[in-house]
């Protein structure tokens, strides 16, 4: 399929974006420049511990060392099972130095999400903290680890991070990295059948999206002198890329936190004044929403993007009246490292998810690959630099999501006569909660092992405070009563936290079409107007 011959979007362009020139490096040379450059400046600010980037590159170098010395080599799998910490940014470029390839995984994953992962990538290393102890110590009887390390005690059966960082063995040499071929991450997300599937990143796919981002930015992002808040979860692509790997290249640094705790990180930022935040409309919503915000001192802040979902117009101009700056909303999938499209700094439209970035081709197509006009709503297909090699062992979902070479995204879209573009529905049943992506399979799953529900269906409805909300429809067996309060309980044991349906409601039957397909759309439509009824019988 032929490139866009419509690219309204580059007029937008600065000089520095029509001619950026994308370097073929590894991520472990991201910190090696930057250490070089700004040895003694910040590079990580956590629980009030400052570490500058020379001590930095010296643990990573004494880790990577280690695992050397233990017989880690290029191209084997480990992973990273841990909330926000130094540890993790330590772990993940002592990996790039060895040329190991990365496995993030959410810490607080069931058994079963882990070992499905495990199964998958069958990764020979686990680093992980204490809140996924219990989980990998139930994992250890199912699956064999050639090596488990935790962060700070060795316990039974593991090593421990703190001490090979301790043993100082340094290195002497890093791998050689062909960016382009060398897969630095393996990123998994779910899919329209609901499985999962790892999204496989290169090097240059990684390096290169930073570099299109701080391009986006002209010359507001300073080397050397910015302060990056960085509360999202480190093993998600969006706060891996936008944060971490932004701010070692640029020699800024970055506030850490474990999790987003809103008085704590309001204090921090009082007292760090940060510069840029990449953040989630939950958390804008919260800043915004917060008693006595002027108090801590927002308006350090000059640049803020915003990804996931759309922002309210009233956050927006609530942020601009604190901070005076607006808030930069973008687009991204985990297949493309993971950002495509952002507003330009200065420039942005409110509902807009922006233009592509530089090196970014995109278009939209209807069902028979035709490309739309302006203003017309197809599903978006993009293609660049960013974009996935394919997904680890899944050659069928690989061919199917890059056919016709393009990343098939599976989001409707439109774009004006501007060049931005809008999302404006999903041609996937995912969900979208704070951030994080939900396939409403995996918890039907769940629901219907439950032994009193007979059908069950998932959707996301609106949101103010997460953009969307995750309902389950429960049609219950014959003469059998659920208890609603149980069926969460149950999901608890079976999924991650944020995979549970907040809202739950009894039916007689699904609607189904006359080939007996659930129709969801109406599920969504039912509860989408009793939400409106509800906001009108409010005003």
């Amino acid at each position: 399929m032929q490139d866009s011959t419509n690219k309204p979007w580059l007029q937008w362009y600065d000089e520095k974006m029509k001619n950026l020139c994308l370097s073929e490096v590894s991520v472990y040379s991201l910190l090696k420049n930057t250490a070089e450059r700004f040895p003694d400046h910040n590079a990580i600010i956590f629980e009030d511990k400052l570490t500058d980037y020379q001590t930095l590159k010296k643990q990573v170098d004494n880790l990577a060392g280690a695992w050397k010395e233990m017989g880690f080599k290029k191209g084997e799998k480990i992973g990273l099972m841990m909330a926000n910490h130094p540890y993790f940014i330590i772990g993940y470029y002592a990996a790039h130095a060895l040329g190991l390839t990365v496995v993030q995984v959410n810490p607080l994953y069931t058994l079963r999400e882990l070992l499905q992962i495990l199964k998958d990538t069958q990764l020979q290393y686990l680093v992980f903290s204490q809140e996924a102890s219990k989980t990998v110590g139930e994992a250890q009887a199912e699956y064999q680890f050639k090596v488990r390390m935790s962060l700070e005690k060795r316990t039974e059966g593991t090593k421990s991070i703190h001490e090979m960082i301790e043993m100082n063995k340094g290195l002497d040499y890093t791998v050689q990295i062909n960016p382009k071929e060398d897969l630095a991450l393996i990123q998994y997300t779910g899919g329209t059948t609901g499985e999962i599937k790892g999204a496989m990143l290169t090097h240059y796919n990684l390096t290169s999206n930073v570099m299109q981002g701080i391009a986006m930015y002209g010359d507001s992002m300073v080397p050397g002198e910015e302060i990056i808040l960085l509360t999202g979860p480190l093993y998600h692509v969006q706060a891996m890329t936008a944060s971490m790997n932004t701010g070692i290249y640029l020699g800024a640094t970055i506030l850490l936190f474990s999790k987003f705790e809103l008085q704590n990180v309001l204090e921090n930022i009082k007292k760090y004044r940060p510069t840029f935040f990449g953040g989630v409309p939950k958390i804008y919503n919260d800043f915004v929403k917060y008693p006595e915000i002027e108090k801590y001192g927002l308006d350090s802040l000059k640049i803020c993007t915003s990804a996931s979902a759309p922002l309210p117009v009233e956050i927006i101009s609530r942020f601009r009246e604190l901070t005076g700056i607006g808030i930069l909303e973008g687009f991204g999938i985990s297949e493309a490292s993971p950002s495509t499209h952002r507003n330009p700094h200065n420039k942005g439209k409110i509902g807009s998810i922006g233009i592509p970035f530089p090196g970014t081709e995109c278009k939209i197509i209807d069902d028979q690959y035709n490309e739309l006009a302006v203003n017309e709503v197809g599903e978006l297909l993009v293609k660049g630099p960013q974009v996935m090699k394919g997904y680890f062992n899944n050659e069928a979902e690989t061919k199917l999501t890059l056919r016709t070479g393009w990343l098939h995204t599976g989001d409707l879209a439109m774009m004006d006569d501007e060049g931005y573009f809008y999302i404006v529905g999903r041609k996937k049943e995912m969900i979208i909660v704070s951030g994080f992506n939900i396939y409403p399979k995996e918890i039907e799953e769940i629901l219907y092992e439950y032994p009193d529900i007979k059908e069950a269906a998932v959707v996301g409805i609106p949101s103010s405070e997460f953009g969307e909300e995750i309902k389950a429809f429960l049609v219950p067996k014959d003469g059998a009563n659920i208890n609603t309060d149980d069926v969460k309980e149950y999901c608890y044991s079976k999924l991650t936290r944020y995979k549970v349906p907040k809202r739950f409601e009894i039916i007689q039957k699904l609607p189904r079409n006359t080939v007996g397909k659930i129709l969801k759309r109406n599920l969504i439509k039912k509860e989408n107007k009793e939400i409106e009824q509800e906001e009108t019988s409010i005003i």
